[in-house]
């Protein structure tokens, strides 16, 4: 079903069986590589050629309000997949190394296991991120997927940096290396949806689309854009986490936009309660989006909670957002997020305690520019936080986190290797 793998950073594919009317849908869920809120036509880059995304965005619903459950890629993954966060799996400080000895337990349930016991075929195809185990142990195969096309970890290629664009697509783009990449990751969507269309799935597959985390702005411009967010991959600001997402099901989702608040840990239940199965028996913290996707009704989500890198239970989210107000409980910056003007936003800026937290009205304010108690907060905006540090004292209190599977350590021989069976690793793993 098209060129996955070429110009897709990582798409997820879930499918199932085409039956008599009424039939369970299909799904298709592609996740960009560190592309960031302001990096897409349809997002309002001037630049910025993306036309089957675009297309998507406006025949679909298109999310301003749309977050990544952590600011780097394993954990933002392993959520995406779970619906759980990542801290419960155990994917946290940072990220996974070629050479982890850990990985996504095999405990977790993921979207595919959920799937499959209804009988849906399922695949992988691209970047995986969340490990590799002994003899593969850890790969897709093992966590639900019937077929894994793709890389273990982080090939360094298309959004992700440095990017690459085949033949085709180089120097196509106004926006140099970056946008090529960006152009030919656009040219396989639009190769996809045809593929769709050609094989008359496309009124019974749900797309959705987004990424895994924000902008490496370290690259400048060969590193995407956050837009007007401030800052990017690595902080909890909002131009670590928001994320563009468009859900495309024609005849079913009807086109437009929404602002109601929803994130990558919904997906899990969203697609369980569309495919009629059962949610795993497990702590979720994430919410069914069916109402938003079909107009019929608010987003069950009221508040996103934002992690940073490297969590613990002492510091619990670094912000907490309630409605249109996002309080800072802690901020720091990430090496991820040089070279912007902003000082925040830079690895040398320390972890820095609020005490009162920073308040921000998103609507207003999506920039995060202004503290509104620094501008004498009125007994409504007292009130909301009030209600921001009970949810986020309730949060902590329940909140588990599972024993971490990127501190087990590393082993050289476990690193994906070109030549099998060769020693010393990885020094012999050199691909001619």
């Amino acid at each position: 079903m098209g060129p996955w793998g070429r110009g897709l950073p990582w798409a997820l594919v879930l499918l199932a069986l085409r039956g008599a009317a009424g039939a369970r849908p299909s799904f298709v869920l592609l996740l960009a590589d560190d592309l960031g809120f302001g990096d897409l036509g349809s997002y309002g880059h001037p630049s910025s050629a993306t036309p089957s995304l675009d297309r998507m965005a406006s025949r679909g619903l298109r999310f301003t309000d749309f977050y990544s459950s952590s600011p780097v890629c394993s954990p933002s993954r392993a959520a995406l997949l779970t619906g759980r966060f990542q801290m419960r799996s155990g994917v946290y400080p940072g990220v996974f190394s070629p050479d982890s000895r850990g990985g996504l337990p095999l405990s977790e349930v993921t979207i595919a296991e959920v799937l499959k016991a209804e009988g849906y075929a399922t695949a992988m195809v691209g970047k995986w991120h969340l490990g590799l185990g002994i003899n593969g142990s850890l790969l897709p195969i093992h966590q639900g997927f019937d077929h894994f096309l793709g890389v273990p970890y982080s090939h360094d290629q298309h959004t992700h940096y440095p990017q690459f664009a085949s033949q085709e697509y180089a120097g196509q783009s106004w926006r140099g290396p970056f946008g090529d990449a960006l152009l030919e990751f656009d040219g396989s969507v639009g190769q996809l949806l045809q593929t769709l269309q050609e094989n008359g799935l496309a009124n019974t597959t749900l797309v959705f689309f987004t990424s895994d985390n924000g902008p490496s702005t370290l690259r400048m411009a060969r590193g995407g854009s956050s837009g007007l967010l401030k800052c990017g991959k690595g902080t909890t600001y909002e131009g670590g986490m928001r994320e563009p997402a468009v859900a495309y099901w024609p005849g079913h989702i009807t086109p437009g936009v929404t602002h109601e608040l929803a994130s990558t840990l919904d997906i899990l239940p969203t697609l369980a309660t569309l495919a009629g199965a059962a949610l795993p028996k497990v702590a979720l913290d994430g919410y069914d989006l069916s109402p938003v996707l079909f107009g019929s009704g608010k987003s069950p989500r009221q508040t996103m909670f934002f992690y940073p890198p490297s969590p613990d239970p002492l510091h619990g989210p670094f912000a907490v957002r309630l409605g249109k107000y996002k309080a800072h409980y802690f901020t720091q910056g990430s090496f991820h997020s040089d070279t912007t003007p902003d000082q925040a936003c830079h690895g040398l800026t320390p972890l820095t305690p609020h005490l009162p937290p920073l308040l921000f009205d998103l609507e207003s304010d999506p920039a995060e520019n202004y503290d509104l108690l620094q501008s004498g907060a009125g007994p409504e905006v007292l009130q909301v936080l009030k209600e921001i540090k009970l949810r986020k004292v309730l949060l902590e209190q329940q909140m588990g986190f599972g024993e971490s599977q990127i501190r087990k350590g590393r082993d050289p021989a476990l690193q994906p290797c070109c030549v099998p069976n060769c020693t010393p690793k990885p020094s012999c793993c050199y691909c001619s």
